[in-house]
């Protein structure tokens, strides 16, 4: 059987600076692939900068387009999103109802079966040349990722924290894309590691 992954969020879904297959859930899909399941095309939903908010009013375009096709189910979806409301200074109680919103309609399109839903954490952009403030970024980033993990979990999906491999930046430049803010797709690769086994266990199971 053939089956369907979507992936969405922002730039770290959709890999800005890195070539399309080093985008995480191309690389993902790569070893899925490689450990026998069979995927179709990887779908994703992301864009560089988009906040909850924004991702919300893309899954309105992207419903309406499913309803035209008697959208079918996905076995494997992934979340990574809430970089962005960190980085314009949006408030994090309002980041909490957005992203419960934005899980459960993930949780819908994995046929109302959350354990098929990855959520993975928000990276920390701060250890990157372009962050200021390091401490500042860390603690805040921390914060909205207590609020998506909480609410991942309350909600019964898997729970992916990359956060740390992110903060392993610092010291390893070659974990960062050519644009000095973004991953590079080493850096990506590391986060596939942790991911994988989660998403096999999921596929395994569907």
């Amino acid at each position: 059987m053939t089956m369907r992954y979507l992936a969405l969020g922002d730039s770290y879904t959709i890999g800005e600076s890195v070539a399309e297959g080093e985008r995480f859930p191309m690389q993902l899909a790569a070893q899925l692939r490689a450990r026998g399941y069979e995927l179709d095309d990887v779908g994703i939903v992301a864009r560089t900068g988009w906040t909850t908010d924004e991702l919300a009013r893309a899954l309105d375009l992207f419903e309406q387009q499913r309803a035209a096709e008697a959208s079918e189910t996905y076995e494997l979806v992934t979340l990574l999103i809430g970089v962005n409301n960190q980085y314009r200074g949006r408030d994090v109680e309002a980041y909490r109802s957005e992203f419960v919103k934005l899980l459960q309609r993930a949780i819908g399109y994995a046929g109302n079966r959350p354990a098929r839903v990855i959520v993975v954490s928000i990276p920390d952009w701060g250890v990157t040349p372009f962050g200021k403030n390091r401490d500042d970024v860390a603690r805040e980033i921390d914060a909205f990722n207590a609020v998506n993990r909480a609410e991942t979990l309350r909600l019964g999906a898997p729970y992916a924290d990359i956060t740390p491999i992110s903060r392993a930046a610092l010291h390893d430049s070659a974990l960062i894309a050519a644009d000095g803010l973004h991953p590079s797709a080493k850096m990506y690769a590391q986060w596939v590691e942790l991911i994988l086994p989660i998403a096999a266990e999921i596929l395994h199971h569907s």
